[in-house]
């Protein structure tokens, strides 16, 4: 089946508004302002800051360095729950503390913050 030119433009275009739409949910789902509320009281400030290391690696890097890895989600659960021990900037080791709730959506919520970075 041939299709004509205007047909070929608003297939594509509908693909792209589609794009966009699920593209935009997914950073939509993220609650920027609970996600730093619970940062701030887990203390997790004291080691990382958003975009420079200081005791901890910065959220931009942590984000760097899980991008596009389908198990990202569930390392970084993890470490936010169960106080693994990890290597901080400076090459020593120390164990992470455990986040500041229970509740998994806050949890994920705070990931997804992280990841976004």
């Amino acid at each position: 089946m041939k299709l004509s030119i205007s047909q070929k433009l608003i297939t594509v275009s509908a693909l792209g508004v589609a794009a966009l739409a699920f593209s935009g949910a997914s950073s939509a789902a993220v609650n920027a302002d609970a996600a730093q509320a619970l940062a701030k009281k887990s203390d997790c400030l004291k080691c990382h800051a958003i975009d420079k290391d200081k005791k901890a690696s910065s959220f931009k890097k942590i984000a760097a360095k899980w991008h596009g890895k389908a198990d990202a989600e569930a390392k970084l659960v993890d470490a936010l729950t169960k106080s693994p021990k990890v290597k901080m900037t400076d090459g020593t080791e120390e164990e992470h503390k455990a986040i500041g709730t229970k509740d998994m959506a806050e949890i994920k919520n705070l990931i997804g913050w992280i990841l976004a970075q």
